[in-house]
């Protein structure tokens, strides 16, 4: 099902969606998964990639690391409406969640649209959240983002799992700006499409408040 293609790992992550695509009738949003290692953001992607019709999406991407993978796939929602005549093709990403790849995380936020936070709920991975969401901040600020501006969601991965932190101690840590928060046990689809539902609605306000 997805596309193994470590030696092009650069190459894929500086291309450069065109933004509206006129031949197709297409407006392109980028939605950008981050977290610590291992949080679910992976795991959030391949179960929206199976449960999207095939004659909706396109193949998935997956760049191999020795330790992860960092996946992308685009998908047309059919529930998205239009923008202005145009429909809406969503693509989304998974960033590594190891420090050592942030030379990636770097570039693929660079046309983000879009970003859903995956944090664990083990108590144990408290700190890698919080490292991970400080590194999401800083990359933001290099590429010139406004944080308090771009559409955000908070997912509270794991919460089947019996070492978790209450829910408002975790968004008391994590949460920035009032974003939404949702709970998700991402490997048994519990919130992923919530998840998603939640960031492509505030994109699209974005989208339709710009035009």
């Amino acid at each position: 099902m997805c596309a193994a293609d470590p030696g092009g790992h650069a190459r894929i992550l500086r291309k450069v969606l065109s933004f509206i695509n006129f031949a197709a009738r297409e407006i392109n949003c980028k939605i950008v998964y981050y977290g610590a290692g291992l949080g679910g953001k992976t795991t959030n992607l391949q179960v929206i990639y199976q449960k999207t019709a095939d004659q909706q999406k396109g193949k998935m991407i997956s760049l191999a690391t020795e330790t992860e993978r960092t996946l992308f796939f685009d998908f047309l929602p059919l529930d998205l409406g239009s923008v202005r005549g145009f429909k809406t093709r969503i693509h989304l990403y998974t960033v590594p969640g190891q420090v050592f790849y942030d030379a990636s995380r770097k570039l693929i936020l660079r046309g983000v649209d879009g970003i859903v936070f995956v944090a664990d709920s083990q108590e144990q991975r408290m700190d890698a959240n919080v490292e991970a969401l400080e590194n999401l901040m800083s990359n933001l600020k290099e590429h010139g983002y406004d944080f308090n501006k771009i559409p955000y969601v908070l997912q509270l991965n794991k919460r089947d799992l019996p070492n978790i932190l209450p829910v408002d101690m975790l968004s008391t840590e994590l949460r920035k700006k009032s974003e939404p928060i949702v709970e998700a046990v991402a490997f048994q689809g519990v919130g992923v499409f919530e998840t998603l539902k939640e960031i492509a609605k505030q994109v699209l306000t974005e989208l339709k408040a710009g035009g």
